[in-house]
């Protein structure tokens, strides 16, 4: 699909879509879970489709109601030969170690660019754990045999944080005794604490000693009934933040200020650049800037803000500098050339130095034809550029925001974006 986007103005109330980061998570222990859980306000994207796909295969019964699901599950783990993870990383980072609890043999595989994306990892401590592995020379497709057996381990945390996420959902499920996993180096902070958040919720008992241990206590099981809403979506969130800005007053609703995400943190830099901005209940209203200041940002731990935060850089009167670009090697596509290469393309002045991205902006973007690399985020961010720009983006594969946001397109011209979209 090709969408072309034409300078345009902004007004109106968006309602931001499901957390893709929680719906995933609330997917996974439903299925550990021994019980009903009914999940309100469900995502629709590719990656919530995958990773319902996944625990029905794994053993769970799935019920679609009107704007909930009923998940009804023994909490056992029966996998098929073979499980598809499709282009979803954290399904595929989450579920293997959940997987594993098991003692068939499964294959794992996935499509598109998850086929590219290192799974090396998981051979560095599945074999202290009792699981067999073998994959394609650190690619997917990995096969695996369990079961599992939890022991205090220490793992490498500078990669993902996914990786520690399946882990402790696995342990959580397995362990009989007190276990300690370690951590070194871990990124994405936030993630951890959003799965520390649903461990609790479902009843199990996790203690997060300074990121570094996390001591994972053995759980009775019980038949339980779990009821979760899924909180709105920072990660979406953040490119109509950054198009309100840009091109126009919005109000987003159905976010939480008090959320784990990650992406929240994007509030820290509209309070540095004095953005106009307030919360009201779940309603984040954004006015339009008149002169966006250039900032220094860290997204070490919230790399899915490049994107935006690169177009909110090109906004601005300045230099701006965002930290954190080795976290954009391993994404849907090499994020920090992806970037670079596109961006370019509308006149961005975008370079690297280090671990820096260093944007120089206050120059017009002009018009042109762009690709989103298969990159849902990089499709939404050339997307806003658009608003910005001297005359018309064409953005080539643009049906790439299906994976996280497939109503983009729809909500952007719902609040006045000048939108085409071409098969």
């Amino acid at each position: 699909m090709i969408a072309v986007i034409t300078p345009s103005l902004l007004s109106g109330e968006i309602s931001i879509p499901p957390s893709k980061s929680a719906m995933q998570r609330a997917c996974a222990l439903s299925l550990l879970n021994k019980g009903t859980a009914i999940i309100y306000n469900p995502g629709k994207s590719n990656d919530d489709i995958a990773a319902l796909d996944i625990i029905e295969k794994l053993g769970a019964t799935i019920e679609n109601n009107y704007n909930s699901i009923k998940i009804i599950s023994n909490g056992e783990i029966q996998p098929p030969a073979f499980i598809n993870c499709h282009e979803s990383g954290l399904s595929l980072r989450m579920f293997t170690p959940i997987i594993a609890i098991s003692n068939n043999a499964v294959s794992i595989s996935g499509s598109g660019s998850l086929m590219k994306r290192p799974v090396d990892l998981f051979s560095h401590f599945f074999t202290e754990l009792g699981v067999d592995i073998k994959s394609e020379n650190g690619l997917l497709p990995v096969e695996i045999k369990g079961p599992l057996q939890p022991v205090d381990i220490e793992i490498d945390g500078s990669k993902s944080s996914q990786y520690l996420t399946g882990l402790l959902f696995a342990f959580a499920k397995k362990v009989d005794r007190l276990t300690i996993i370690a951590a070194r180096n871990l990124v994405s902070k936030p993630y951890i604490d959003l799965s520390l958040q649903f461990l609790q919720h479902f009843g199990y008992k996790v203690v997060n000693d300074q990121y570094e241990r996390f001591y994972i206590y053995p759980t009775t099981q019980i038949n339980r009934d779990i009821i979760y809403t899924v909180e709105g979506d920072w990660s979406s969130a953040s490119f109509f933040i950054v198009a309100a800005l840009i091109a126009g007053d919005l109000s987003l609703s159905g976010l939480d200020v008090n959320s784990c995400q990650s992406d929240k943190k994007i509030l820290e830099v509209l309070d540095q650049i004095n953005a106009d901005y307030y919360k009201d209940a779940d309603i984040l209203k954004i006015k339009k800037s008149t002169a966006i200041k250039p900032f220094e940002f860290d997204a070490t731990d919230c790399p899915d803000l490049f994107p935006p935060l690169v177009l909110l850089a090109l906004a601005a009167n300045g230099k701006s500098v965002i930290k954190g670009v080795s976290r954009l090697y391993d994404k849907e596509s090499n994020r920090a050339e992806a970037l670079m290469n596109q961006f370019s393309k509308l006149g961005a002045d975008i370079f690297l130095m280090d671990d820096n991205m260093i944007i120089n902006g206050g120059k017009k973007l002009k018009g042109g034809v762009v690709n989103s690399q298969h990159d849902h985020r990089i499709a939404m961010a050339l997307a806003i550029a658009g608003l910005m720009s001297s005359a018309e983006v064409v953005i080539e594969d643009a049906e790439s925001v299906n994976k996280s946001f497939p109503e983009f397109f729809n909500l952007l011209q719902d609040c006045g974006g000048t939108v085409t979209l071409k098969t």
